[in-house]
C-alpha cells in the first residue's frame, strides 16, 4: 500500500496521513458492524470462547464458509500463527460452529454451511515481508488484510495476497446437510463435460486469473468463486454450458438483457452470488463477454 496517496481536494489540495486505530477494538467494532459491506460475510458471534482461546470475530461468508477474524493494531504483532490455529480448532469442531450457525442464523442457512475453502482474514495496519510468503507456503485460505485509516471518516482495506488453496472435504461426519443428488459437485460436473467445454473453461479461468494479483479462486461445492476481498465471478459448469454470475447492476444493462445470453437473476434463486447471469456455449461466446469480466473487476 506504500504507492497509494491519498489527497483531500476540497479547497485546497492536501495529502492525507494515513494512521492506524488506537485500540485493536476500535478496528473490530467497526469490521463487524459492517462485515457484509467490507468483506462479505454475515457476523454469527463477536469473542467467541472455546477451551483453546477466543476468536475475535467469528462469521460465514457469502459462500456459505466459516470465516474466522484476527485484528491486530500494528505489524509487529504475531497473526498469522493464531489464524492457522483458529482455522484448525474450525475444522475439528465442526459440530459446535453448525450450532452456533442455527443459534444465530437459523437452520436454512446451517444446512449450507461449505466446508471446502473456510477463510481466516487477518487485518492488520501492516505485515512483514515474510508474512505473504508464509501464507502461501501453507496453502492455507489464509487472507491478509491492510488497512489504512485517513482522519476520522476514511479507511482503506487492502488484500496482499490471494491465497491458493486446494478444496478440503466438503460435509461434516455430523449432521451432514441433504443435498440433492441432481446437483452434482463443481468438479464432478467439469470432469463429466466434454473436452471442449473443459478448454473453454480453462480460458475463462486464466482470463479471470489475470486480471490482477488480488483474485483468489475458491473451488466449492458447487460452483468456483473468484474474489477479491468479497466475490466477484460465480462461474458454474453444466452439461453443455458454463454460466456466470457477475457482481454488477443489471440495471446498467438494460439494452444488453435481450441479448447475448444476458439476464437480471436479482429475484431468481441460484447458486452463488452475483445479479447479472451470462450463458455461453463456446469460445466466441467468450469472447462477446469479456468487456463485462474487466468491468466486474474494475467496479468491485
Amino acid at each position: 500500500m506504500g504507492d497509494i496517496s491519498l489527497f483531500s481536494i476540497n479547497d485546497q489540495v492536501i495529502q492525507l496521513t494515513p494512521g492506524a486505530f488506537r485500540l485493536e477494538q476500535e478496528l473490530q467494532t467497526l469490521v463487524e458492524k459492517n462485515m457484509g459491506l467490507f468483506f462479505g460475510v454475515t457476523l454469527l458471534q463477536s469473542e467467541f470462547m472455546f477451551s483453546g482461546g477466543r476468536i475475535d470475530s467469528l462469521g460465514i461468508d457469502e459462500n456459505y464458509c466459516p470465516t474466522v477474524f484476527e485484528y491486530k493494531r500494528s505489524q509487529n504483532e504475531n497473526v498469522i500463527n493464531q489464524g492457522l490455529f483458529y482455522l484448525d480448532w474450525l475444522m475439528d469442531h465442526k459440530a459446535e460452529f453448525k450450532l452456533l450457525t442455527i443459534e444465530k442464523s437459523g437452520m436454512d442457512t446451517a444446512d449450507k454451511i461449505d466446508w471446502s475453502v473456510p477463510c481466516v482474514i487477518c487485518i492488520a495496519s501492516d505485515f512483514t515481508k515474510y508474512d505473504a510468503h508464509a501464507v502461501n507456503q501453507m496453502q492455507k485460505n489464509i487472507k491478509l488484510v491492510k488497512y489504512k485509516k485517513f482522519g476520522n471518516n476514511l479507511i482503506l482495506f487492502d488484500q496482499i495476497n490471494a491465497p491458493v488453496v486446494k478444496p478440503t472435504a466438503n460435509l461434516p461426519k455430523i449432521d451432514p446437510p441433504i443435498i440433492n443428488t441432481s446437483d452434482k459437485k463443481f468438479a464432478d460436473q467439469l470432469s463429466s463435460t466434454s473436452k471442449e467445454l473443459r478448454e473453454i473453461y480453462n480460458e475463462i479461468k486464466n482470463y479471470i486469473l489475470s486480471l490482477g494479483d488480488d483474485i483468489s479462486m475458491n473451488e466449492l461445492k458447487l460452483y468456483c468463486a473468484y474474489k477479491k476481498i468479497k466475490n466477484i465471478i460465480c462461474v458454474e459448469v453444466q452439461q453443455k454450458t458454463i454460466t456466470f454470475y457477475l457482481r454488477l447492476n443489471p440495471d446498467d444493462f438494460s439494452e444488453e438483457l435481450t441479448k447475448n445470453n444476458i439476464r437480471d437473476v436479482r429475484n431468481i434463486g441460484h447458486w452463488g452470488t452475483g445479479d447479472l447471469e451470462i450463458t455461453i456455449k463456446s469460445i466466441d461466446d467468450f469472447e462477446k463477454i469479456k468487456s463485462l469480466i474487466d468491468r466486474c473487476y474494475d467496479e468491485n
